[in-house]
């Protein structure tokens, strides 16, 4: 199963901060993200929101293998 972790803002709005998803890639993950809750599937789609597998940053309809790590981070704002 792909492991999924939310940051920051994310894991408040998800109600969870890790969970295990059985999916081919990142478009069906935000699908089933998205039948799930449609708050945090808007605010993923926000801009500024990175999805990063296993240590690097993808984008689009990135492959997922069962064993893969999702992290989607929020923006961050420094000073």
């Amino acid at each position: 199963m792909t492991r999924v972790i939310m940051f920051g803002a994310l894991q408040q709005v998800a109600g969870w901060r890790e969970r295990d998803f059985t999916v081919d890639n990142l478009g069906q993950l935000r699908a089933q993200l998205a039948l799930e809750d449609a708050d945090l599937a808007a605010r993923l789609a926000s801009p500024g929101v990175f999805a990063v597998v296993n240590q690097d940053m993808v984008r689009g309809d990135h492959p997922l293998e069962p064993d893969d790590e999702v992290a989607f981070v929020p923006p961050v704002s420094g000073g």
